[in-house]
């Protein structure tokens, strides 16, 4: 007589998890966590856009389009001395005093920066190179920590529903902004963010406790600990994997960034040309820009929370995380192919909306999972150089070839096989590291077969 072995159910999800279902496969007990942390990179994510949209108003009135361009390549060099100090802090403190800490060190310089414009001080520059490190390390060390408090396997099925929080933070920030600029003024907006900053703080704290009673495969003395070891440079040199995120990360951020300038020229030249056939609605060149411009950005933001809400998860939960790292390349390639046969302004704007749109869902929380089976210390040194640093390199070398496009008379059609190019790299890159994850999570895929 066989023994059958009782196997008992598994346990009946609450409501909150099964509402939340709907976006990610969320287990029993998973959603309150995961629901904070989206709601934490949510306040983060707002008030960045808040910020933003003062940074701009700030140097464009104060100082121009051009200072705004040289001062993106100072935000690199600013890099170069924040992320070896942030290392230093994290050697010294545990995660939750880690990212306390620089979130209040952020939120306290707001405070200086608005009692000096609201005595007359011009503070232009020096506000968009503070936003230019702010902006990069915020979100890299909330990932950090996300990275921290999930496995492997968690990570990969919660960080899309943690992602939806990013989305709507960067559309209601920049929406009510947008609304109530005019009469509140960038000072009054700078008090309201760092008093806002202390939300994403207190959210941390929140879940770094609820996490630590409720993980059971982690030592709760371990999450204590500092996270010691080398610095994020220094990381990243000694091992192939980070190496290849971060050239990756550098190839992208060139990528996209060109696309972006690609785009900016369209619109220009849309406009200009509008307003001289007499089709522009009554509107002056600015205003025409300002409009096309802001029309991209909401549908970019809408299909940006569409994918982020409804397609990520189903992304992660069929195909996997490393196949995903070749859904925004494959666009990328076949939009700049199509800019390049036939460089018009209506094929430049769709391509731009899905590429970014895409980015800003996608190719994020893919980016992020990928520090999943990385140890502590690359999850919060390793990835703050690479998110920070290597980003804005991008940028800088998007500044040369622009220069260099200059100089050789590109038009669009030559920026466009410029990306072409990149993109290949970008695809030789992405087997790469596809090749080095599956190393790294071969447990992953042996329960997935």
């Amino acid at each position: 007589m066989t023994t059958v072995e009782f196997v008992p159910p598994p346990p009946r999800k609450g409501f909150l998890d099964r509402a939340l279902s709907i976006f990610a496969d969320v287990h029993d007990g998973e959603g309150v966590s995961a629901l904070l942390l989206a709601a934490n990179v949510f306040y983060l994510l707002a008030f960045y856009s808040v910020l933003k949209i003062v940074r701009d108003a700030l140097i464009l009135s104060e100082a121009g389009a051009v200072a705004a361009s040289y001062a993106s390549a100072g935000q690199a060099v600013l890099m170069l001395a924040f992320v070896p100090a942030y290392g230093a802090f994290a050697s010294r403190v545990n995660r939750v005093w880690l990212i306390s800490g620089v979130t209040l060190f952020f939120a306290s310089h707001l405070l200086i920066f608005a009692v000096l414009g609201i005595s007359g001080v011009r503070l232009g520059i020096a506000f968009y190179l503070w936003i230019g490190v702010f902006n990069m390390a915020a979100p890299a060390q909330f990932w950090a920590f996300a990275n921290d408090l999930y496995s492997t396997e968690r990570g990969k099925r919660l960080f899309p529903l943690v992602g939806i929080g990013a989305s709507l933070g960067a559309v209601v920030g920049s929406g009510i902004t947008s609304v109530v600029f005019g009469g509140v003024g960038p000072y009054r907006l700078m008090l309201l963010a760092a008093a806002g900053l202390l939300v994403p703080v207190g959210l941390t704290v929140w879940v770094h406790r609820r996490e630590r009673a409720t993980r059971a495969d982690v030592p709760a003395a371990q999450v204590e600990l500092p996270i010691t070891g080398p610095g994020g440079f220094q990381l990243v040199a000694r091992d192939r994997y980070l190496r290849l995120i971060a050239v990756l990360v550098l190839v992208f951020s060139l990528v996209n960034t060109l696309g972006g300038f690609i785009l900016n020229s369209m619109i220009t030249a849309e406009a200009a040309s509008r307003v001289a056939s007499g089709a522009a609605g009554g509107l002056d060149q600015r205003a025409l820009i300002g409009t096309m411009a802001g029309q991209i950005q909401t549908w970019v933001n809408l299909l940006a929370f569409l994918l982020q809400a409804f397609v990520v998860s189903r992304i992660f939960k069929y195909m996997g995380v490393r196949a995903a790292l070749f859904i925004l390349p494959v666009i990328a390639l076949g939009g700049y192919a199509m800019m390049a046969i036939l460089p018009v302004f209506g094929i430049v704007r769709w391509v731009k909306i899905l590429e970014n749109s895409t980015d800003y869902s996608v190719q994020n929380t893919t980016r992020h999972a990928l520090f999943l089976p990385t140890s502590r210390e690359a999850k919060y040194k390793a990835k703050q150089a690479i998110d920070s640093f290597f980003v804005r390199a991008g940028d800088m070398l998007q500044a040369a070839v622009v220069f260099v496009g200059t100089m050789l008379a590109f038009g669009i059609r030559g920026y466009a096989l410029v990306n072409l190019a990149l993109v290949v790299v970008w695809l030789v890159l992405a087997v790469a590291i596809a090749r080095e994850h599956k190393k790294l999570t071969p447990d992953v895929a042996e329960k997935a077969a």
